[in-house]
Parts: C-alpha cells; sequence; structure tokens
C-alpha cells in the first residue's frame, strides 16, 4: 500500500505558506507505516514542537493501472474520505532553507490519519464536494473540491505517469487554507459535506 499525497493543490493554502501556485501537481508519498491504524491513539511526537494539521480530501484505489488516461480515471478509485496529512512545520522549514527533502517532516509513522469510507456511488458530484475541519469545535478549515487547481482526474492520470497505483492505495489531494498548529488535548473533527468521518484528539 502507497500513500500519494499531492501539494499545493489549492492555491489559497499555496499563497498562505508563500509558495508558488504550481503549474502541474505536486507529489509526495508517505509509507505505509505513516498511516495511523483505526481505533489507535494519535500521539504528539517528541521531535517536533510545531505540528500542524492539513485536512485534505482522500481518495481509496479500487483498481490497478499505469499510464491512466483523464477520460477513465474515475474508474481508479471507488471512495472517498477526509484525512489529515500530520505536518512538523519546524522542521519541513529547516529542510526548505537547505533544500533537503520532506521526509522528516512529512512522513513520519503515524502522521497520515483517515476518516470513514464514504462509497463514490453516494456522491452526487465528486466535482463539487464540501468539506470542513474543525479544531475545539471550532471551524479553522472549509474547502470545495471544485477548488482544487488539479481535479481528481487529473490527479490520478498523473500519478500514474509515474507510479503504477495499486487496489488499496490512498491519495491525499491537497489542503485548503487555514492549516494551523495542534497542542496535546486538541480535539480534532472533519466532516464531508454535514458528515463528520474523522474524530482525533491529540494525547
Amino acid at each position: 500500500m502507497k500513500i500519494f499525497c499531492i501539494g499545493r493543490n489549492y492555491a489559497d493554502h499555496a499563497r498562505e505558506l508563500g509558495n508558488a501556485v504550481p503549474e502541474e501537481p505536486v507529489i509526495f508519498m508517505k509509507p505505509k507505516n505513516a498511516l495511523l491504524q483505526s481505533h489507535m491513539p494519535f500521539y504528539y511526537p517528541e521531535f517536533t514542537n510545531e505540528l500542524h494539521y492539513e485536512c485534505e480530501l482522500v481518495l481509496r484505489v479500487s483498481k490497478n493501472g499505469k499510464y491512466i488516461q483523464e477520460k477513465t480515471a474515475n474508474r481508479y478509485y471507488d471512495a472517498i474520505t477526509t484525512g489529515i496529512d500530520f505536518t512538523a512545520r519546524d522542521i519541513q522549514s529547516e529542510l526548505k532553507k537547505k533544500g533537503l527533502p520532506w521526509e522528516k517532516a512529512k512522513s513520519w509513522d503515524n502522521s497520515a490519519v483517515i476518516g470513514r469510507w464514504v462509497p463514490l456511488t453516494e456522491i452526487k458530484d465528486p466535482n463539487d464536494i464540501s468539506f470542513s475541519f474543525q479544531k475545539n469545535r471550532q471551524l479553522v478549515q472549509q474547502g470545495n473540491s471544485r477548488d482544487m487547481i488539479h481535479d481528481f482526474a487529473l490527479i490520478v492520470s498523473h500519478i500514474s505517469q509515474y507510479f503504477s497505483i495499486n487496489i488499496g492505495d490512498l491519495i491525499f489531494t491537497g489542503t485548503p487554507a487555514g492549516v494551523g498548529e495542534v497542542v496535546v488535548g486538541d480535539e480534532l473533527e472533519a466532516f464531508m459535506g454535514d458528515q463528520s468521518l474523522l474524530k482525533l484528539e491529540v494525547k
């Protein structure tokens, strides 16, 4: 199982971090150990002093593929959920200053959290999915798939030009503006529409 992640896929988020808006999907990956197993607690990692949440829509790959065309890309995923791409922002900032890879900031154990899956058949329009994120019951992020720079079809197609995708792979599709810090004791909740799909306490 592989975890693909798309960076800077919402223009407002790219701007809030001072990054250029990309012309093609920015791909990075997390190993399978990055996925927090269901019903397991999430612990604040010891190596960072600035842990940030990034709420995203996540696709579940349901078919093996390579060199997929955009017009058929929707055949390769069968469910969507909300997820959190946790980022050690202090470490990422230092790595970026040195021109080094981000893995230590993005790909550590349990840095990827996903919620309950919603079958694609239950979603009216994948290009119009609203989602939101609350910290301690306060709204901190909201987005809609229609505002993505690169839509699901392009993301799946683009990834498949470089990597085979396989059943069970996950694709984190990018986060909107509003990312921020969490501390021990924070309660996090992610919604798709009005459905709560993910709840988490930082321990």
